[in-house]
């Protein structure tokens, strides 16, 4: 009797679990070893990454660019397979864009002398949080590392350093710095700023972008102590000219037919962590340890299955009166008590279509749309304009996706991000055109009598009336209502710590129990991967990949198949 191929499932064809199958089915090692099966609860392969188009042009719903080139996975497959370039033009393709334009509510284009030593603040206290800023030479960072030292100084010395959050951190950065220049001559501002609310909004400009970045939608749950275990790749970062979407393909197009199948959505993984000496058998083998349930009601047995789904889903799995993605018996505590500390947050996209009579007119003279920087009034303020609706006050940005492109981009996060998938089209234009009024309209010769030092006032760019510009459509994302992912990607919260990934990362039951060791126990029968499970490079798609790539290489390794 021929023996019984070990069956590996995994759940999710995302960018970890479609790496971790592409290695499983093209090592060499492993040929007919295994039987493979990727189940997919959704109608596309892909996951959090879903390239598309958008007025003509390539855009990323999700995952949106290569986080330095220097050694990352992603963009060495892009270079192989030839996606990094296109007769298309796509999403941010110029790359970051140097000619933006940072105004304050109302239409005052700031002023570098106001607008440059702030944002310096900002990116030194984010360089320190992140361990890349060591005493550095120059006056300028001397002083801001300074601040930074100070800063946390205040709070290591009340004894909150365990609790120290990026935003407390960057707030008290920005009172040390207050306080630093406090005796410096108090510019005048116009009517409705002074220089410290400026310098204010400024500073929550930029923090409203970190907020995007890392997906907390509130910077004071966002722990400090691991922010500088995250790692980056040097060099520049850029998006894929053929899209996100092509790496996918290119993964999955090594398996045959029918080994994904969509459409399949798990609610319930029944594993074995105590071992059964009296399982049944199936062909004359013992019984495979693990069973998935469907939605659908029908199952599917399994040697292992290696689990990618998201963070948010398995939140929502160990809450008892979620119906979603159970384990039964439950996981075990380590494994639950890291899944509730972690963060994972949402981040939506909102692309809008301006007006063809508009594209080339918006600003006078000129045939490129702004890259708008936006400084809002508090929302508590009695000076902001009310007509602009909350959930734009927390965007940073409205901005073309590449120059002369009549598509612009917006990104929300937190729970500006929720009440975005909840609007209507007519809704989000209508919040759009306000705030675009209250930063492109000319502001009133009144208001502009002392605001030449804290601004350029009307000199240096062309305002229009905000009737002019119409937008024709628009398109969102919602990633934070989709109950296949139930949000964006994952961050280290106040609370929980880089131990938690690496306990999010162990598979089950835990290597090395008495049980397992006696033989009862089937080994490896739930494996984890996905963002979420990789210590420093968690919310990126080469963390994901990296994820998939470590459970198929334990698995090769388990049945002594010694690539990697």
């Amino acid at each position: 009797m021929m023996a019984k191929k070990p069956r590996i499932v995994i759940i999710g064809a995302g960018m970890a679990g479609l790496t971790a199958a592409n290695k499983l089915y093209t090592s060499a090692s492993s040929k007919d070893l295994f039987e493979l099966c990727v189940v997919e609860g959704g109608t596309r392969i892909g996951g959090r990454i879903n390239t598309s188009e958008f007025g003509g042009d390539r855009i990323e719903m999700g995952a949106t660019w290569i986080h330095g080139i220097g050694g990352s996975p992603i963009y060495k497959i892009s270079q192989e397979i030839h996606s990094l370039e296109s007769q298309q033009p796509w999403e941010c393709m110029d790359g970051f864009s140097t000619e933006t334009k940072s105004i304050a509510e109302g239409g005052f284009e700031l002023n570098p002398s106001i607008l440059d030593p702030v944002s310096s603040l900002f990116d030194s206290l984010m360089d320190f949080a992140q361990g890349k800023l060591n005493e550095p030479s120059t006056c300028e960072k001397l002083d801001f590392y300074n601040l930074a030292v100070k800063a946390l100084k205040i709070f290591t010395s009340n004894g909150r350093s365990g609790e120290l959050s990026v935003g407390s951190f960057l707030r008290q950065g920005l009172k040390s710095y207050w306080d630093a220049v406090k005796d410096e001559e108090e510019f005048k501002g116009y009517n409705t700023w002074s220089k410290k609310l400026l310098e204010e909004a400024i500073f929550a400009m930029h923090e409203n972008t970190q907020r995007t970045y890392t997906s907390a939608g509130d910077l004071f749950t966002l722990d400090f102590n691991a922010e500088s275990e995250y790692q980056m790749f040097p060099d520049e970062e850029i998006t894929i000219a053929k899209g996100y979407m092509s790496v996918i393909e290119h993964l999955a197009s090594v398996l045959p037919p029918g080994l994904i199948q969509l459409g399949r959505k798990v609610s319930t993984i029944e594993w074995q962590p105590e071992g059964n000496k009296s399982r049944q058998r199936e062909n004359g083998h013992a019984s495979r340890p693990v069973k998935l349930h469907f939605c659908d009601g029908s199952t599917m047995l399994a040697d292992h299955v290696i689990v990618t789904v998201s963070l948010g889903v398995l939140k929502a799995g160990i809450d008892q009166d979620s119906g979603m993605f159970k384990f039964n018996p439950p996981l075990p505590s380590f494994k639950t008590e890291a899944i509730s500390r972690l963060g994972y947050g949402v981040v939506n996209k909102l692309f809008l279509q301006v007006s063809p009579s508009n594209e080339y007119d918006v600003i006078k003279g000129s045939r490129n749309l702004p890259f708008l920087h936006m400084a809002f009034h508090r929302p508590d303020s009695q000076l902001r304009n009310e007509k602009i609706p909350w959930w734009m006050r927390r965007t940073a940005s409205l901005c073309p996706i590449y120059k002369k492109s009549s598509v612009l981009l917006s990104w929300f996060a937190g729970e500006e991000a929720l009440e975005l998938e909840s609007l209507s089209d007519e809704e989000i234009i209508d919040g759009v055109s306000t705030t675009v009024s209250s930063f492109l309209t000319q502001p009133h010769k009144k208001e502009e009598s002392n605001s030449h030092q804290l601004c350029n006032g009307n000199n240096n760019v062309n305002h229009v009336e905000s009737s002019n510009v119409k937008f024709t459509k628009v398109l969102r994302t919602k990633w934070g209502n989709d109950p296949l992912f139930l949000g964006s990607y994952s961050y280290v919260a106040v609370g929980s710590s880089g131990e938690d990934l690496d306990s999010m990362a162990k598979p089950l039951p835990e290597i090395g129990s008495s049980c397992e060791s006696t033989g009862i126990v089937p080994p490896l029968q739930i494996l984890f991967a996905g963002e979420a499970t990789h210590r420093t490079h968690y919310s990126t798609t080469h963390g994901a990949y990296f994820s998939g790539l470590r459970e198929a290489n334990r698995l090769l390794q388990h049945y002594h198949c010694v690539e990697v």
